[in-house]
């Protein structure tokens, strides 16, 4: 599947929800969605609902590692796609995040690191070792207010 066909299916609304169903029904049950994505930028988006809520009537913190997390691994999953016919694998090694408003509302989450995991990936390629790559996703509320960034660290390596 190409970088496009990739892309198209992810912005298809009901085939990429058939999708998180299957694949991560967690992240479908917390209403976690993709919102935009291109080859370079992703932003996801959870809502603050009753599946997401923690008791003290904000999202619970996992949901919204969940939506910063997807907004990173959409754009991994492009770029290790485009390395085919080169197999490449992906995993999440660490997190940080960093938590600096509630969340009461939609949070949306963007990364703009497409351009270094692509890079990450190409390298992991060249040399048949292991390469990770830390990128930020940033969490805002619908009017731009900081909510929490999260850094996600990702490690790739060729299949040989």
């Amino acid at each position: 599947m190409s970088n496009t066909s990739f892309i198209r299916f992810v912005q298809h609304p009901l085939k990429f929800s058939l999708y998180l169903l299957w694949k991560l029904p967690s992240a479908w049950l917390a209403g976690v969605r993709v919102k935009q994505i291109q080859e370079d930028s992703c932003i996801t988006v959870v809502p603050y609902k009753w599946l997401s809520q923690n008791p003290f009537r904000s999202t619970y913190f996992a949901c919204l590692g969940m939506a910063a997390e997807m907004s990173t691994g959409m754009l991994a999953i492009i770029h290790v796609r485009a390395a085919a016919p080169k197999q490449v694998s992906m995993l999440v090694t660490g997190m940080e995040a960093t938590f600096v408003k509630k969340a009461t509302g939609k949070t949306y989450f963007t990364c703009d690191g497409g351009s270094a995991i692509a890079t990450a990936v190409n390298k992991a390629i060249e040399t048949g070792e292991g390469v990770t790559l830390t990128v930020d996703s940033t969490g805002k509320s619908h009017d731009g207010t900081a909510i929490a960034i999260f850094r996600i660290t990702w490690s790739f390596k060729a299949k040989i």
